[in-house]
């Protein structure tokens, strides 16, 4: 029997080991592979947002309290918009 081990499926575990309970974000195209591991991950859960600016501020938030956070965004203008979010919580030495 041979289990597929792979990439994304290695970071979820890692980020479990650091602390990591929930993944912010929106569902995308370029994404949805990496969502269908969240989805079947057991100790990570998923909170959808309604734009990428949300999730990066609701990761930022998470990570104010937990330690870590973490955002799922695709590739375009969403991931633009992510980026403030990112760059608050660096401004703010939370990353």
């Amino acid at each position: 029997m041979s289990t597929q081990y792979t990439v994304g499926s290695y970071l979820l575990e890692r980020l479990k080991e650091l602390g990591l309970g929930h993944i912010f974000g929106v569902p995308g195209d370029y994404a949805f592979p990496f969502l269908d591991l969240i989805e079947k991950n057991q100790d990570i859960s998923w909170v959808g947002t309604c734009n990428e600016f949300n999730g990066a501020y609701g990761a930022d938030g998470y990570a104010r309290i937990r330690g870590i956070g973490a955002f799922l965004v695709t590739g375009g203008v969403g991931e633009l918009s992510a980026a403030c979010g990112v760059g608050g919580a660096y401004a703010e030495h939370v990353c």
